[in-house]
């Protein structure tokens, strides 16, 4: 077993305009989390995924056996996710870019860390899809409505009116929530999406919806992260 963070790393043929940590769904750096990475360099960014399972294997688990997942997301904990996103963040900082032009993106329980992060560092920008948790903790973080008023760090959620995990009225709770941090927030709910329609390739994919919130995500980014890498020399 790795003794450190492995890192997916996946760079754009041009030169970046920033980086994005990209935070796993439940289930591990899979081919769609890989692909999402892809997508992002495909758009300009440095995206960096911290294999966040690497301490129980990092395997990566089947869609349809939560029975599997639930030992690695049972070991984790916010200060061990905490230091995976650091490894990812540091990967960026090395490469001449400052925290004001790294943001964080995390689906499903990822999503979740991903407000978490963006509660605790100084990044630039956070973007969660579909992150539980919303009126309960998850791995050693508060609850969704606590983190979000205590926000430092503009935040998009992004939501599906169908999801049957995250109920529409904690959806709501969860925009009023951030309505009273001191950074710009929005949350936008699809209406005829469930939970994981970003992930192409199953049955949970709606593809207006994902095509919506992938401009969406990256016009947050664009909006908010202070582009361009520092002279390293």
């Amino acid at each position: 077993m790795a003794d450190e963070t492995p890192l997916s790393i996946h760079h754009p043929e041009a030169i970046a305009v920033g980086g994005v940590v990209v935070i796993q769904e439940v289930f591990g750096v899979t081919e769609h989390i890989e692909d999402v990475c892809q997508r992002l360099a495909d758009a300009g960014w440095l995206a960096v995924a911290p294999h966040i399972f690497w301490r129980t294997g990092d395997p990566q688990l089947p869609y349809d056996d939560f029975s599997q997942v639930m030992p690695h997301v049972g070991a984790m904990t916010a200060e061990t996710l905490l230091a995976d996103v650091d490894a990812a963040l540091a990967y960026i900082d090395g490469a001449g870019f400052p925290r004001e032009s790294a943001g964080i993106v995390g689906f499903c329980l990822g999503g979740t860390f991903a407000m978490g992060v963006a509660a605790r560092r100084q990044i630039g920008a956070a973007v969660t899809y579909y992150g539980g948790g919303v009126l309960e903790g998850r791995c050693g973080f508060p609850p969704m409505v606590e983190m979000a008023p205590n926000l430092t760090v503009p935040w998009l959620g992004l939501y599906g009116g169908q999801d049957q995990s995250i109920p529409t009225d904690q959806i709501d709770q969860l925009a009023d929530a951030a309505g009273k941090a001191d950074v710009p927030t929005e949350v936008i709910v699809y209406p005829d999406a469930g939970h994981a329609f970003n992930r192409d390739g199953g049955p949970s994919y709606h593809e207006p919806s994902a095509t919506d919130a992938w401009h969406r995500a990256l016009g947050w980014f664009a909006d908010h992260l202070t582009t361009g890498a520092t002279d390293s020399e």
